[in-house]
């Protein structure tokens, strides 16, 4: 009997040792990241933070999951990102203006992402063994969090890669997501469905141009999250600037691709039914920042330098906080440089306070 005992006791101490000892192999390079973690200024409240993403992910697993609602790509993110432990996690959201174009031979994506609420931001370092190195940014809001040192904060940004708003990858390609007025799109056809953050996160990881970005992302059906609709704006190295937007004319939310380039808060396919200063239904607002990001553009002056502009057009198409605006408060301004692949971004519109991204998630 006292042998039957102790047989069954170790038999439960080595269940246990294995479960440790997987765990361990489960989150080694999730606690390298963990400790890659860095806090890059010294505001009063809501700061800049970098990470180098070192345990290995799949998109593939997350989008295979099965998403449907805003619950179950919660579900499959914190699956892949935190396996086994209990963190909570509300879906993102998301506002913005961005342009892209050719600036003294300089290919740029100028980029303000507005929301109403303050929040920290996260520069995300990702280089997946099987897609291209890259650089986003992720408002830590959407992850609960205002200090991503705290130790609970530090665990709930490992699924920072899965909430990026805009980044660039080692290709030049650099995309962000928009907010738009209509109806969240819900287009299921029977292709794989991704939700909105999925859509960044593919794009960096597999785009090398903005051909392949655009036919990727039209290979997926579409779950837009957060009760919202939103387009998505990529460029590339060559200069090639398109919006994909889901049209809110067609019962169908049939995809459309234009190039464009700028985009705001507002359907480029259906520009001539934007007034400026005003909303318009489903068709959306920010016309007013869009032409002010085209005069800014168009009347640069021959030989300016790059910065200079994007930096112009970023500050003139930035917005004060306004608690009835959702695309409000300028949370972060960034250029993307897609030839000389780095980010320069300045938070809640601090211009002489510039930081400097290369795409390996170094300072420089």
């Amino acid at each position: 009997m006292k042998k039957r005992i102790l047989q069954v006791v170790l038999g439960i101490l080595l269940l246990v040792l294995l479960a440790i000892a997987g765990f361990g192999v489960l989150y080694a390079g999730r606690l390298r990241t963990v400790n890659s973690m860095e806090q890059l200024t010294n505001y009063d409240d809501y700061n800049l933070y970098r990470m180098d993403i070192r345990y290995d992910y799949s998109i593939d697993d997350v989008i295979n999951y099965g998403i449907t609602d805003n619950q179950s790509m919660i579900d499959a993110i914190l699956k892949e990102a935190l396996p086994l432990l209990p963190v909570k996690m509300k879906a993102p959201q998301f506002g913005c203006s961005a342009f892209g174009t050719v600036l003294d031979r300089h290919i740029v994506m100028g980029r303000n992402y507005d929301f109403k609420f303050d929040t920290s931001a996260m520069l995300v370092h990702t280089a997946p063994a099987d897609g291209y190195e890259s650089i986003g940014f992720c408002a830590l809001d959407n992850l609960g969090v205002v200090d991503a040192l705290q130790t609970k904060s530090r665990f709930a940004c490992l699924a920072a890669p899965f909430a990026c708003l805009d980044g660039v990858n080692e290709k030049g390609v650099s995309c962000a997501v928009l907010t738009l007025d209509s109806k969240p799109t819900f287009r299921i056809t029977g292709k794989p469905i991704i939700s909105t953050p999925m859509a960044i996160r593919l794009v960096l990881d597999r785009a090398a141009t903005t051909q392949q970005a655009v036919d990727l992302l039209l290979s997926y059906d579409m779950f837009a999250t957060s009760g919202r609709d939103y387009h998505f704006y990529i460029t590339d190295a060559q200069g090639d600037g398109r919006v994909i937007e889901y049209d809110c004319d067609s019962p169908e939310r049939m995809p459309v691709v234009t190039p464009t380039r700028q985009v705001t808060n507002f359907f480029v396919m259906h520009q001539d039914k934007v007034a400026s200063f005003q909303k318009n239904g489903a068709y959306g607002h920010g016309r007013e920042r869009y032409d002010a990001i085209s005069a800014v553009l168009d009347g640069a002056p021959s030989g300016q330098d790059v910065q200079v502009t994007a930096w112009k057009a970023l500050r003139t198409a930035s917005q004060e906080p306004s608690p009835e605006d959702v695309t409000s408060n300028t949370q972060w301004s960034i250029v993307f440089d897609n030839a000389n692949l780095t980010a320069d971004v300045a938070l809640r519109r601090r211009w002489a306070d510039v930081h400097h991204a290369d795409i390996h998630g170094n300072m420089v």
